[in-house]
């Protein structure tokens, strides 16, 4: 295995730059769709929810899909020697997948002073409003 990834170097490569490249489009796209009260709410109806079973299922795989590919993306970015958005490609790709422990997960991020700064120069800049947070419970307000 490890021979086949030596050989194909420059596959990786054009993958980590074609990865690097797209998050630097996507994300700000996916930030400024995001609802402005997306994290106060606690549930939120899918749009595909009275869709066809068929047309519902394809859904869930495409954006599961998605969150793990865009997870995956931000965990490489985030390491120390690459440039990018990782914490923000996590965030986003978090947010796309249907995982018991999200929202906590979700609020943990997003409550990061530079997370939630950078998420709402984003939208401002797109002259969308800024992302609303739930108050602190009392477990969070260390």
């Amino acid at each position: 295995m490890w021979e086949w990834i030596g050989s194909h170097k420059g596959l990786f490569a054009a993958v980590s730059v074609l990865t690097f490249v797209g998050t630097l489009v996507l994300i700000p796209i996916l930030v400024v769709r995001i609802p402005a009260d997306y994290f106060v709410h606690t549930r939120r109806e899918s749009a595909f929810a009275k869709s066809h079973p068929i047309v519902r299922i394809t859904f869930l795989i495409l954006k599961n899909g998605l969150g793990v590919v865009l997870l995956l993306a931000g965990l490489v970015m985030s390491l120390p020697l690459v440039v990018g958005q990782g914490v923000l490609t996590m965030l986003i790709g978090i947010s796309l997948l249907d995982v018991p422990g999200k929202r906590r997960l979700e609020l943990a991020i997003i409550r990061r002073e530079p997370v939630h700064k950078s998420m709402n120069w984003i939208r401002h800049k797109a002259g969308r409003p800024p992302l609303e947070l739930p108050p602190k419970s009392p477990t969070h307000a260390a």
